[in-house]
């Protein structure tokens, strides 16, 4: 087994804690699998080992590569996942008597339950509140919160004042203490039990803590960015004073702070909780070339909290491609040519920051014919309630006779919420499909209800009514229309729990607005949005970021990399520092899942190409990459925009003789490589847009207007002084 100098020195760590710093594609589980074999090889005994990985599916590929490259007949050491560990301690405390048995609610439909008993519970005297908190989204948000609660090992009510929930959530403390009352009757515990049950018995009793010390010597823990407060506070009692701990992980890669994890985990927090440690890098990935290596190293650089390591790719990579434009076109282009090429759609895999921008994809996938699979099949486009009802609305426009169908009525009445029980709507629905007429104040029907309750639904029947009259209307202006007399924004943003959640709801409604807009068929785009769809197992996978953490592909297209989607804020939601730091290692992680080529696929419009593109540093990072590709150095020094950064990497890959000069606002910046003028038929290449050809120059000639035909991005005019552009010619025609 050949490994690297960087490699071989965390194999051979001597003793003490130690902390690896892995970046993405770095050969880290072969790494790790070579330090148990060490370490087996010095006489530590199995059983004094254990090794914790973040999930069961890292934890069985460990496990296989642990058995392939161990001597056959090998004893090999314990390797689980935090939650397994949490399972195994907690049998040990109940057979000692420390904690009652309880039984695992292992299906999310129990969990549920329970948590839909507890809201009620506690809003017993308040009916109309109590609707609401059945709402699906805000169950799953309620669950979040009380899982948070037991990771962070905080107070429900400090972790309420902390958190960006709304108002109408204020009830999420009572709730989580009447489910952990409701968990001790019914002897019943939850995954996040697994750690938080062990961990308060074991931090409250010393003599307890005492019987489970002692027992390691060497912990090996992956994904150490990804802990929580528990699992390291866990962590600690089960090291006690003798084990040596080494964290093995990136804390570039910390994208999970929503559900406890910290960048500050792998940096100070380490040895401010375990003592001193030996740090290492794993600096190579094996994953893709120079161009992506150098891109990532671009992309992250904004960051403070980082560790200061490059990621360099290894000889022999493959070449990574990179390529930024604009939206649906460029991606159908390039899996048309990556087919052509003898290639497979499921060695691609598109990215999104959140859900609500897959769906443009979604339904440009579906037209063009081209198979794509989904990471969560509950997020097709024709399955969201808020796109069938948006549906709904154009299709009764269509079909007037929909107005005496229940069903359909249901549909609309329905979405987006109107906050009143399901039950309630039914029998209203059923009226009006009859009777054609709103009931009246003192009707049964809506007599108990609020008058503002009464004041919606009789809006939105009577837009129902009035859709008929409007059928002659383009897609997008119906659309328009009824989100503005539903008001559909307002109503996403009172009913989602989480900021975020109405914003991603309220981004759905103009991504629908903005796609129905290129329709010109109103009924081919209904059709388009009810058409029934399922995961095709060899088609493109769509995934948000998150949900790719540790995978990788061939082909990755990043899509939606727009200011205020990626980074996510909006005007009511400001980034913070600490925000846009994470967004920023999301970017980070969603460029380093690519093998061989990368597209960042912005929207364009009236959707600003995000600042990551920018940040990148793309266009330099290609340049330089096919600089490393050639026998000898250019003869030109290259301009780039961060040249300390490319330096220092030059210099790890010992190749210091490819010289590079800054560029200034004067020079490249501006498009004046040679320090002339710009011209028409000059080729440039823009940070976000990618590659052009100048079609005219307008304005003051030292500070010029360019209209740039660009190959992706379209034609763009521009201010020359501020563009990120650099000119590819390197002389003026004469």
């Amino acid at each position: 087994m050949k490994l690297t100098d960087e490699q071989r020195a965390v194999v051979d760590h001597p003793g003490g804690h130690a902390r690896v710093a892995a970046v993405a594609g770095a050969g880290k589980t072969t790494t790790m699998a070579a330090r148990v074999l060490r370490l087996l090889e010095q006489g530590v005994a199995p059983r004094r080992m254990l090794v914790l990985m973040f999930n069961r599916s890292a934890r069985e590929d460990f496990q296989r590569r642990l058995a392939a490259m161990a001597p056959a007949g090998q004893a090999l050491p314990d390797v689980r996942t935090f939650h397994s560990l949490g399972h195994r301690l907690t049998q040990s405390l109940c057979r000692w008597g420390a904690l009652a048995p309880r039984q695992l609610l292992s299906a999310e439909w129990q969990l549920e339950r329970l948590l839909r008993q507890a809201s009620l519970n506690v809003l017993v005297d308040q009916q109309e509140r109590r609707e609401a908190a059945l709402d699906g989204d805000r169950l799953e948000t309620l669950a979040h919160f009380c899982g948070l609660v037991k990771a962070e090992m905080c107070s429900a009510e400090s972790l309420f004042d902390r958190l960006d929930l709304d108002a109408e959530s204020d009830y999420f403390p009572a709730a989580f203490h009447e489910a952990e009352r409701l968990l001790e009757g019914e002897g019943a515990m939850t995954y996040a039990d697994l750690l938080y049950r062990p961990l308060r018995a074991l931090e409250a009793d010393g003599a307890l803590r005492e019987r489970v010390e002692g027992f390691l010597d060497h912990v090996i823990i992956d994904e150490y960015q990804d802990i929580n407060t528990a699992q390291q506070r866990l962590l600690k009692v089960l090291a006690g004073t003798r084990a040596s701990i080494m964290a093995v992980g990136d804390a570039n890669q910390c994208i999970y702070e929503w559900r406890g994890a910290r960048p500050d985990t792998m940096l100070a927090d380490f040895t401010a909780t375990f003592g001193a440690a030996t740090d290492y890098p794993l600096s190579t990935t094996f994953r893709h070339g120079h161009a992506l290596a150098l891109a990532a190293n671009h992309a992250i650089m904004n960051n403070r909290r980082r560790p200061d390591q490059l990621c360099l790719a290894a000889a022999g990579n493959v070449d990574t491609c990179i390529h930024a434009g604009q939206g649906t076109r460029l991606l159908l282009e390039t899996l048309t040519e990556w087919t052509a090429g003898g290639r497979a759609f499921d060695e691609t895999c598109l990215l999104v920051r959140s859900w609500a921008l897959s769906v443009p994809f979604q339904l440009a996938l579906l037209q063009a014919g081209i198979p794509f699979r989904l990471a969560r099949e509950d997020r097709f486009v024709f399955r969201l309630p808020l796109v069938q009802a948006l549906a709904g609305y154009l299709k009764l426009a269509r079909k007037p006779q929909l107005l005496h169908d229940p069903n359909h009525l249901l549909l609309l009445l329905a979405q987006p919420t109107p906050f009143i029980a399901r039950e309630r709507l039914v029998r209203l629905a059923r009226h009006l499909a009859t009777t054609q007429a709103f009931p009246e104040r003192d009707d049964p029907l809506v007599a108990a209800l609020k008058p503002v309750q009464r004041r919606t639904l009789k809006k939105r029947w009577e837009l129902l009514c009035e859709l008929p009259r409007l059928a002659a209307w383009p897609p997008a202006k119906l659309l328009q229309h009824v989100v503005t007399t539903i008001d559909a924004e307002k109503t996403l943003k009172h009913a989602a729990a989480r900021r975020d959640k109405g914003e991603e709801d309220v981004r759905l409604l103009d991504v629908l607005i903005e796609q129905a807009q290129e329709a010109q068929d109103p009924d081919a785009f209904i059709e388009l949005l009810e058409r029934p769809v399922e995961n095709q197992a060899q088609g493109v996978l769509i995934s948000t970021v998150h949900g790719a953490k540790g995978l990788e592909w061939p082909l990755v297209a990043v899509a939606g990399v727009n200011e205020e989607d990626f980074p996510h804020y909006s005007r009511d939601n400001p980034l913070s520092d600490a925000r846009l730091e994470e967004e920023r290692r999301l970017f980070y992680v969603a460029i380093t899942r690519v093998q061989e080529r990368l597209l960042l696929l912005h929207d364009a419009g009236a959707h600003r190409p995000s600042r990551f593109i920018a940040e990148s540093g793309w266009a330099d990072s290609v340049r330089v990459a096919k600089a490393l590709a050639e026998p000898s150095a250019p003869q030109v020094a290259l301009a780039v925009t961060r040249p300390a950064l490319i330096e220092r990497y030059l210099w790890r890959l010992g190749r210091e003789e490819i010289a590079l000069r800054a560029e200034t606002v004067n020079e490249s910046r501006a498009g004046y490589a040679t320090g002339a003028a710009f011209y028409p038929g000059q080729r440039l290449i823009h940070d976000v847009f990618g590659e052009g050809e100048v079609a005219a120059v307008e304005g003051n000639p030292a500070d010029p207007v360019i209209d740039v035909r660009f190959v992706q991005a379209g034609r763009r005019r521009l201010i020359a002084s501020r563009a990120p552009i650099t000119s590819l010619d390197s002389v003026k025609p004469a």
